[in-house]
């Protein structure tokens, strides 16, 4: 009886399991068809209500924008028509004595906000302007210049920068009577909008009356029309393609394509020169936002499908089993860590025993480099006094005794110079505390040349000067602002050694303070932020220690002044110092 049971139960469990396994499949399908049909009326209801929300915002934004340009254009549209009609400006130029324009214009631009002020004279050269460098120059072809002495009004210009955008001009004539004595010309920063819309995700543009795009968050983009620019992408691949059509199945379609992305296009008009702003939103925050929505459904409908899939699973003795044998593999995880932050732990300390023998093998490496620095900072004096002997003795061999004797007051002053040199080699690491005199800054450069005269004539540089015709008087210790001249010079000539041509301008002017700049056509620097460090140096082994600059930096200082570097716009290093004036009662001119 027993037998025959356990076969009858058998017979009479198996047709309820296949029941019960039909009921939990149609159950499982009428799950996903509702998950299917949740998920797509959701997508199109969200879609459409996000993209309205997004497109609402981007016009707004695009309003808030356009309001903030064109009150900075008109706040600055109002600044020539008062400049011009400033009395001290207006006596400056009638008289010629602009020694004051450039501070009062430097206390205008503090309080208007402007990116630049100039002040031009009848012939377009700049006799004042916020920037030093700009001092001096020629402007009459511009047509900021030429339409402000032909018109009565105030002229907007735009001129176009070599790969750095567009500026923004406001120019005025000057008038005295009916006579034009020169323009003032504002610039304005726009450019600070272009910086500040690159931090949202909208791409904006801002075009001119004739369609050109004059600023935008995409570079590229600035001089071109906007069906141009919008064409300026990289071609897409196949699978960036089926990429993009996936993506897009979340948004409604879109107004335009972005380097193959789909966008929203919103346009605004800037009652300004018939200007214009367009945006281009992208569809990524609608989609981030639905797909949030759906991901929570479809979590939802995953968690009962899961929860359906649990209650049929039987195996959980083989779900512990996988547990287990997954502990035993994080222990002996854990304890392979152990042993690598162990052995780390002893690499460390290794490391730190290096560093300090490492330490040690500098400092001997510097002194090393020190004594070199000596022979490095006389090198030219010396080979000046060679190219004097020669001289004298060639001279006594021709019976020119006076001029012979000139040379060797030129070898004693050399003698001098190499002292002093070496006095300075020293202040390196401690200062020194010679008097300060007034003296004037041309006659210490045309000594500075009169120096390297033999290298100049042996490279064939052609050296071109820019000098005041009044005295550009300092108060300091002429000898050592000699040293820092003829360190510029002398790494002016190395950078130009590969040169076809080359060239060395020197400019000395005088404004708010004395300004010295030496130009070069060489290759520039690559390193501006370690360029005045102690023994940092592009030269090859032997040629060069790395102390000119540092030394010469700390010269300036100690006068109160500062020696800065940068790469030229056309190629090439600038190197200027800048040191107080001296009145003419012997004080200090301040800055």
């Amino acid at each position: 009886m027993a037998n025959t049971r356990n076969p009858l139960q058998s017979t009479l469990i198996l047709p309820r399991t296949d029941t019960i396994s039909w009921r939990v499949r149609l159950s499982l399908l009428a799950l996903l068809a509702v998950a299917v049909a949740t998920v797509w009326t959701t997508n199109r209801l969200l879609t459409d209500r996000f993209t309205a929300t997004t497109r609402s915002r981007a016009e707004l934004r695009l309003a808030l924008y356009s309001g903030n340009l064109l009150s900075e254009l008109r706040r600055n549209a109002i600044v020539p028509q008062l400049l011009a009609r400033d009395p001290t400006l207006i006596s400056a130029l009638e008289t010629r004595n602009f020694a004051e324009s450039t501070d009062r214009l430097t206390s205008f631009v503090e309080e208007i906000g402007a990116a630049g002020l100039m002040m031009l004279d009848g012939e377009g050269r700049t006799v004042a302007a916020t920037e030093n460098r700009l001092l001096g120059t020629a402007h009459q072809e511009e047509p900021y210049f030429i339409e402000a002495m032909r018109s009565n009004a105030t002229v907007f210009s735009v001129i176009e920068r070599s790969g750095a955008g567009y500026r923004f001009i406001y120019s005025r004539r000057v008038e005295s009577g009916q006579a034009a004595l020169g323009v003032i010309v504002v610039e304005v920063d726009l450019q600070k909008f272009e910086r500040a819309w690159a931090g949202i995700s909208d791409a904006v543009l801002v075009a001119d009356s004739t369609g050109r795009i004059v600023l935008a968050t995409e570079s590229r983009w600035r001089g071109l029309s906007e069906d141009v620019a919008l064409k300026r992408q990289d071609p897409q691949s196949a699978i960036q393609r089926a990429i993009r059509a996936t993506a897009d199945w979340t948004a409604l379609p879109a107004d335009a394509y972005i380097q193959g992305e789909g966008v929203m296009r919103t346009e605004t008009r800037i009652p300004f020169r018939g200007w214009r702003m367009t945006s281009f939103t992208t569809y990524a925050s609608i989609r981030e936002r639905v797909n949030g929505v759906l991901a929570l459904e479809i979590m939802g409908f995953a968690i009962l499908l899961a929860l359906a899939f649990y209650a049929l699973s039987r195996k959980t003795a083989l779900r512990m089993a996988l547990f287990q044998r997954e502990s035993a593999e994080l222990r002996a995880l854990n304890a392979r860590l152990q042993r690598e932050i162990a052995e780390r732990e002893r690499v460390q300390e290794t490391l730190a025993v290096t560093e300090q023998s490492l330490a040690q093998s500098s400092k001997l490496a510097a002194l090393g480099e020190m004594s070199a620095a000596v022979s490095h900072e006389l090198n030219q004096p010396l080979a000046a006094m060679k190219t004097y002997l020669a001289g004298a003795r060639l001279l006594i061999r021709r019976n020119r005794p006076e001029e012979a004797l000139s040379s060797f007051g030129r070898i004693d002053d050399l003698i001098e110079r190499m002292g002093a040199i070496t006095r300075q080699l020293k202040s390196y690491a401690r200062k020194g505390g010679d008097a300060f005199a007034p003296f004037d800054m041309r006659d210490a450069l045309a000594s500075s040349l009169s120096m390297m005269e033999p290298q100049l004539r042996q490279r064939q540089v052609q050296i071109t000067q820019v000098l005041p015709d009044q005295p550009v008087r300092v108060l300091g210790d002429r000898m050592r602002i000699e040293q820092v001249m003829v360190n510029l010079l002398r790494n002016a000539l190395d950078a130009i050694k590969s040169v076809s041509d080359p060239e060395v301008q020197i400019i000395l002017a005088a404004g708010a303070t004395a300004t010295l700049t030496v130009r070069d056509n060489g290759d520039g620097i690559e390193d501006l932020d370690s360029l005045f460090e102690p023994f940092y140096t592009t030269k090859q082994p032997g040629d060069g220690v790395g102390l000119g600059l540092a030394i010469s930096s700390g010269i300036v200082n100690d006068h109160g002044g500062r020696l800065t570097a940068r790469n030229g716009q056309r190629g090439g290093a600038v190197f200027e110092m800048q040191l107080p004036i001296v009145k003419e009662d012997g004080v200090e001119a301040a800055e």
